[in-house]
């Protein structure tokens, strides 16, 4: 009698020779998915440095992101960009911002101009020993792509000649730098491109060049590089200092601040179109205003009230960038005697914003004008009253004065 095991079924067999060609295919595909990884990190690492091994290697590269989530409060001090100046001269100082230009001037030197929120400046790196700067470090340096957030360490130097790319006349004498994260090689915006202002294309046109132009659709659909922009980061500190300024007038005024519902059983004011939604089967829509509610607050006892929140109206619109939703300063308050009340407080609170901005706003002023020029806003400490009949033989115009009054500014959101 034989002793071999017998035949295997050919089901057997196919199925063997099937998890064998899957086997080796699953094989083929986890050595691709391998070398494509290898591909990604090898494009992500700095270019090849050489044969010499760099013994400042330590003193720059990318940080990994398991690093860049900290177990534990390094202590380490940071200080702003927008802080540094005369004063800070041969201090050492940690700084992080976005590499905003990069420029290479030889194998051993290098520019990098770093942004935080306003500010820029001019970071130096000089190849040397005594530094603990290479060439290799200067390579890597002039590698990084614009926008990418950056770690410096260094000593505040004081410049020969007056800097003109930069906010801060301080120069970073650079010994550590390291990326923190990578942007990407090209970006959907140039924020040069986007800080321009209409006398800068109307010069480049004059001298037959041809500049980018960023239109406002590009600026919305990539809105969080458009906001890096001075222009719009002014704006947006200028908008915070309107509203803190509301209330802190108005407070001082014995006004108070209420909260009154957005989302509502019906209009409250008719003449603006209205939102309208189901809120649990029933009917409802978007405030368009809170005047029934400052209005209840008057009748409820407080005398003087305000608040600051969002308005919804459902305006008809050819565009479909429109603005439908705005955030409305509005105030309300009841009249002892004379209309004159309400007057008194509207002139003082706009005064006390105009002086407040030119008092302490004068960098983000200077920052909009030069993207978006304006005449200086000028105005009475005291604003001129005129009767009814002085306005008609001066305006030929009649004239309404309303017990209430808003103070509107756009949002700049959409």
């Amino acid at each position: 009698m034989s002793s071999e095991p017998p035949p295997a079924p050919a089901e057997e067999l196919a199925a063997d020779f099937s998890a064998a060609t899957i086997s080796k295919k699953q094989l083929k595909k986890d050595a691709r998915k391998a070398e494509k990884a290898a591909q990604r990190q090898q494009q992500q690492q700095p270019p090849p440095q050489g044969d010499d091994e760099d013994p400042y290697a330590s003193n720059y590269g990318d940080v990994p992101v398991e690093e860049i989530q900290s177990k534990a409060i390094s202590g380490r001090s940071w200080t702003g960009i927008g802080d540094l100046d005369e004063s800070a001269e041969g201090r050492p100082v940690l700084i992080r911002g976005a590499a905003q230009a990069i420029r290479p001037v030889s194998k051993k030197m290098a520019f990098v101009v770093l942004r935080q929120s306003m500010s820029t400046v001019q970071c130096v790196l000089v190849a040397s020993a005594d530094a603990g700067v290479s060439t290799q470090m200067v390579r890597f340096a002039t590698s990084l792509s614009k926008e990418s957030i950056v770690d410096v360490e260094g000593v505040v130097s004081l410049p020969k000649e007056p800097l003109k790319a930069t906010t801060q006349q301080v120069e970073i004498q650079v010994r550590k730098l390291y990326c923190i994260n990578r942007a990407i090689p090209t970006l959907p915006i140039n924020l040069e491109d986007a800080a321009r202002s209409e006398a800068e294309f109307e010069r480049a046109e004059q001298a037959g060049e041809k500049l980018v132009r960023v239109g406002q659709d590009t600026r919305l659909n990539y809105r969080a590089i458009d906001l890096r922009t001075p222009a719009n980061q002014a704006i947006f500190r200028i908008q915070c200092q309107v509203e803190n300024k509301f209330r802190e007038f108005l407070l001082s005024m014995n006004f108070v601040g209420i909260h009154s519902p957005k989302l509502i059983s019906g209009s409250s004011e008719g003449g603006a179109a209205v939102f309208k939604l189901q809120y649990n089967g029933q009917p409802a829509c978007l405030a368009q205003s809170p005047q029934l509610y400052k209005q209840m607050s008057i009748c409820g006892g407080f005398e003087r009230v305000f608040e600051v929140g969002p308005v919804f109206r459902a305006e008809n619109s050819n565009t479909h960038r429109h603005l439908c939703e705005f955030v409305g300063l509005d105030a309300e308050m009841e009249i002892k005697e004379h209309y004159f009340e309400v007057c008194d407080i509207i002139d003082g609170l706009f005064v006390a914003i105009f002086k407040h901005l030119n008092e302490n706003c004068k960098k983000e002023l200077e920052t909009i004008n030069r993207q978006y020029p304006f005449e200086p806003l000028k105005y009475l400490e005291k604003t001129l009253k005129l009767t009814y009949d002085e306005g008609i033989q001066m305006l030929k115009v009649k004239t309404y004065f309303s017990h209430h009054f808003y103070v509107f500014f756009n949002s700049v959101w959409l």
